[in-house]
This record gives C-alpha cells, sequence and structure tokens, in this order.
C-alpha cells in the first residue's frame, strides 16, 4: 500500500533525524521537528471517514460491478463506494481498494446503479485515488498510476490518448509525465471532514488541479482505440453523445504501452497498484 510505504518514509526521517542527536548535546532543532511531523503527515488527518452517509447532491459511483483483488487487507470493494476520503496534500486514506499489479486483480469497475454519467461542458467525472505530495515544497508525488476508460454497453470500453506519457525514469513521480492516466493528483475532498458543493469539485485550482483535487476527465477526450481499449468510432461516438454507464480503472502496469510492446513502468517499488477511494459524476440520469 502507498500510505503504509509512506509510514516507512516518516521511519526512516524520524530515524534519520534521532541520529542527529547525540547523548551529550542533544539537537533541539531534530527534536522539534520529531514533533512537528505528525501534524503534517499523519493519516490520522484523514479523520472519521467514510461518513456515516452520502451527501445525496454527489453522484459518486455506488455499485461495483467487477473487483477481484487480492491485495491482503484492502480488497473489500465496498471501500471504492463508500465516500470520499482524502486526507490532503501530504496524507493519504486508508479508506481504499487496492488494485493488483497485474492479472484480473489490476482491475476494477464500477457504476452508478443502472443510472447514465452525461457528457456536459468540460470535465464529466472525477477520479480519486489516494497520492500524496512527498514534500512540502517539492512538484514530486507518491501515486500509483491507473488507465480509465468507460463504457455504456459494458462491453465496449472506450479511455484516452496516452501517448504523451514521458518514458524518462528520473520523471516518473512527476504528474505530468503521465497526460490523461488517473491515481495522480492528491485529494483534498473529504467527505466527512472537508466538504464541496459538486461545482467546487469541478472547479479549477490551476495548474491542471481541481478545488477538490483528484483526476478530471472530459468525454470529449474519448479516442478511437486506445491501451487496453476496445473502442471503435461508433462506441466512442455513442459514448459522446449519450453518455456511459460503466468506469474501469485499471493498474498502468496491466496495460502494454503501443509506443514500447512493454507494460507502463511503475514509478515505485509498492507491491500493489492504485488505492481507489472512488469516483464522482458531474451529471446523472
Amino acid at each position: 500500500m502507498k500510505v503504509m510505504r509512506k509510514d516507512l518514509i516518516l521511519i526512516f526521517i524520524l530515524s534519520s533525524l534521532f541520529l542527529q542527536c547525540t547523548e551529550d548535546k542533544p539537537n533541539n532543532e531534530a527534536i522539534l521537528a520529531l514533533l512537528a511531523i505528525p501534524a503534517l503527515n499523519s493519516s490520522s488527518s484523514v479523520g472519521p471517514c467514510p461518513p456515516n452517509e452520502l451527501p445525496l447532491d454527489i453522484p459518486i459511483a455506488n455499485t461495483v460491478v467487477q473487483a477481484p483483488s487480492t491485495v491482503s487487507g484492502f480488497s473489500d470493494p465496498k471501500k471504492a463506494i463508500n465516500g470520499i476520503c482524502g486526507g490532503g496534500e501530504l496524507s493519504g486514506s486508508l479508506d481504499v481498494y487496492a488494485l493488483n499489479l497485474t492479472g484480473a486483480g489490476a482491475t476494477l469497475i464500477l457504476s452508478w446503479g443502472g443510472k447514465t454519467v452525461k457528457n456536459g461542458t468540460g470535465i464529466d467525472f472525477v477520479v480519486y485515488e489516494n497520492p500524496f505530495r512527498v514534500s512540502e515544497t517539492g512538484d514530486r508525488y507518491a501515486f500509483d498510476p491507473m488507465v480509465v476508460q468507460v463504457s455504456l454497453n459494458g462491453t465496449n470500453y472506450c479511455g484516452f490518448d496516452l501517448s504523451g506519457f514521458d518514458p524518462t525514469p528520473a520523471n516518473n513521480n512527476l504528474i505530468f509525465s503521465w497526460p490523461r492516466f488517473g491515481g495522480l493528483r492528491p485529494v483534498i475532498y473529504n467527505m466527512a471532514t472537508k466538504h464541496f458543493s459538486l461545482d467546487e469539485l469541478f472547479s479549477t485550482a490551476g495548474n491542471g488541479f481541481l478545488v477538490g483535487g483528484g483526476d478530471g476527465f472530459d468525454l470529449d477526450d474519448l479516442i478511437i482505440g486506445g491501451p487496453g481499449a476496445n473502442c471503435d468510432a461508433t462506441a466512442r461516438d455513442e459514448v459522446r453523445l449519450n453518455g456511459f454507464k460503466f468506469i474501469k480503472m485499471i493498474s498502468a502496469t496491466a496495460v502494454t504501452n503501443p509506443n514500447t510492446a512493454n507494460p507502463y513502468p511503475y514509478p515505485h517499488s509498492y507491491n500493489n497498484g492504485p488505492d481507489i477511494d472512488g469516483v464522482v459524476a458531474r451529471v446523472v440520469e
């Protein structure tokens, strides 16, 4: 789990700071830094989430269609539909459903219980994972990229243009190396402790980020074909016109990059794929 791996990062930081202290001359600055770290990075900042009741005005995906993950401790698919539990820029949620890196368990399919997500102006839905920024001042993030596809009939899934992927290893944990992938941006929205209106969730905060965090997708950007998709012009145009009922999220490591004929590389050393917190649509009917 990425959130567990963050705990290891904190342990490393704590250990390093303690080593700066000696029995003869304690390093007071290091001690003060130790006291400050939990407030900045503890996953307890997620608070009492999931909420007791989901907000009626936020169209969250509420039905699990397919969820065969075998990730120990994080394979309960209800975690992907029981509410968005973001922890902010520096903290990821534990209330998530984790995908495997490869195989059948690398895919999750959700729906809105028979309702259709419509194509409007701008971003139509937001995918929430549990990424976090690795430092307050840096531009590098701990994230698990995923390929996102949608379908109206549950058979033909259409995705987005992933050709802008930057394969440079040094850039693997930069968000903008993974254009139109999901699972990249921290989740600010927390249905129990940090509330947003639907309009706010779909409002930009600048530089490709949304006010409530997460990764937004516009159905007008759907393409024919695409990595891991079975989408022809008819299927794409039908979704653009009528909307979609099903959303599929796949670990990037389980999808072949057509430019290399190899799976997309994993940007970190975690032993599972994306940790999915949920999906919110803008308009459903």
